[in-house]
């Protein structure tokens, strides 16, 4: 996934201390609802991966819903 396409003006509107532990990214679909993408998993004894979408609060946001995938911000290791 690019880099622009993933928005870091969104990740500002986002309260990320509500999502699941292995959220990476929010969005917002065309039909207004939002979710939660989580990290990928590998399935036990296959050769495939695949990621867990789960439902998420919309955070009032107002724009363009093709512009709202926001990344999770990198936590500081500090």
């Amino acid at each position: 996934m690019s880099e622009e396409r993933i928005s870091k003006v969104v990740c500002g509107v986002i309260d990320w201390s509500r999502a699941p532990r292995r959220a990476k990214w929010w969005a917002l679909d065309a039909d207004g609802n939002a979710h939660w993408f989580l990290e990928p998993n590998v399935a036990a004894f296959t050769d495939f991966w695949f990621g867990e979408v789960v439902d998420a609060p919309t955070f009032d946001f107002q724009g363009d819903w093709r512009t709202s995938l926001a990344m999770r911000p990198v936590e500081s290791s500090e």
